[in-house]
């Protein structure tokens, strides 16, 4: 009760994640909503086949990529793709800014980067 009242609640969820679950349910971005890219958006079509029917490809004995490096200047629409095609695959998608790992206690950002990993792992695909 005591640290409930000193924190909100939160002082338990100190090194936790604060990233931003987007549920398949609830991810409405498509690739139809991303202009501007087009070279981008052919290979990760097929990224989005893999997370869609990963059976299928695991049938013909392909590899499933294990991730996706998205990089670029600041702006160019990284995360805007990247919720593009969880949205088009129907998997959850989490969202975190790099000042989210950001503390000013040593080891925190460092659990924050294992929860949010742990977090994925438990609702792969993603």
């Amino acid at each position: 009760f005591l640290i409930s009242q000193m924190s909100g609640g939160k002082m338990m969820n100190f090194g936790k994640s604060k990233a931003k679950l987007v549920n398949k349910e609830n991810s409405d971005v498509t690739f139809k909503d991303v202009a501007g890219v087009d070279e981008a958006l052919e290979e990760l079509e097929e990224i989005k086949e893999f997370l869609a029917e990963p059976e299928k490809f695991k049938a013909v004995g392909a590899k499933i990529p294990e991730g996706v490096l998205l990089y670029g200047q600041p702006g160019t629409g990284k995360t805007l793709l990247a919720k593009a095609v969880a949205g088009e695959a129907g998997v959850p998608f989490y969202s975190i800014s790099g000042s989210d790992f950001v503390e000013m206690y040593v080891g925190v950002g460092a659990s924050r980067v294992r929860d949010l990993f742990e977090q994925a792992k438990s609702n792969a695909p993603c």
